[in-house]
């Protein structure tokens, strides 16, 4: 089976290289295409998979096909291989906003697409991805299309209707997470901690709030409560982010962020 990669970024090598970790697949049975010498070059000399500027190249060769572009190049992409890829490659398009639907009105018929949506936790083997996949993706397809998703963390099969919700509360979400640990951070430094030692505190303060969640099935509001010691300092903090409208604003951000992708 060859993978093929259309698109060298980060996603797409958090993908290869869990694939390649996991040893789903072996870097000969993998190919990727990027208009970027030194991208191709990089990519080329960390996980030893074959490389070319030729994106039709890549797509001929694949049995499964990443598109791993942005939004705004998926549609000169396609319209360049749609003429390369064959009927039974099963199209793996990890490109936010881009509807089934609209993928195959660029390709110009029907095809075995499964569309995801990772982040960037992928990068550690710790990724959430959404999938859905085309009516004429079988359940076997679809099985091999997971296999190698999950090879760089979880995936849920999702309704179509509920990738735009994904792209909100888990695709960009990393990005919340992050300038939350950014700002404990920083009052911690504000009262004396040394930086590096700050942002040690508070990552592992959120990976492990995270393993909580999952591991114990509590429900968020019951291990917030268990923290919360009645005239104690984490029930003024929490008077505090609720006075600052914490929760609100989280909602408003993850709104803004769904309607966007709806928008692409």
């Amino acid at each position: 089976m060859k993978i093929g990669f259309i698109g060298l970024g980060n996603m797409a090598t958090a993908i290869i290289g869990g694939i390649l970790r996991k040893e789903v697949a072996q870097a000969q049975d993998v190919i990727g295409s990027e208009p970027s010498q030194a991208a191709r070059e990089k990519i080329a000399k960390q996980y030893g998979i074959a490389v070319t500027p030729d994106n039709c190249e890549t797509a001929k060769k694949a049995d499964i096909l990443f598109l791993a572009v942005k939004p705004i190049f998926v549609g000169d992409v396609i319209r360049e291989i749609r003429d390369c890829v064959r009927e039974d490659t099963i199209i793996v398009s990890i490109v936010a906003g881009k509807s089934i639907s609209w993928l195959e009105n660029e390709f110009g018929r029907k095809c075995k697409i499964v569309r995801c949506m990772p982040n960037t936790p992928a990068l550690v083997l710790e990724g959430c991805t959404g999938v859905c996949a085309a009516e004429c993706v079988t359940a076997e397809e679809l099985d091999t299309a997971l296999s190698l998703i999950r090879s760089f963390g979880t995936a849920s099969v999702v309704p179509e209707r509920l990738m735009d919700v994904v792209v909100g509360v888990s695709g960009s979400s990393p990005a919340y997470v992050f300038l939350f640990i950014e700002a404990m951070a920083d009052e911690a430094v504000a009262e004396g901690m040394p930086r590096a030692q700050a942002y040690e505190f508070a990552a592992q303060a959120v990976l492990g709030s995270a393993k909580l969640v999952l591991e114990t099935g509590k429900h968020p509001g019951e291990l917030k409560d268990m923290v919360c010691s009645p005239g104690g300092t984490t029930i003024q903090a929490v008077k505090v982010l609720e006075e600052k409208g914490f929760r609100a604003a989280v909602m408003d951000a993850v709104e803004a962020c769904i309607e966007k992708s709806r928008n692409l």
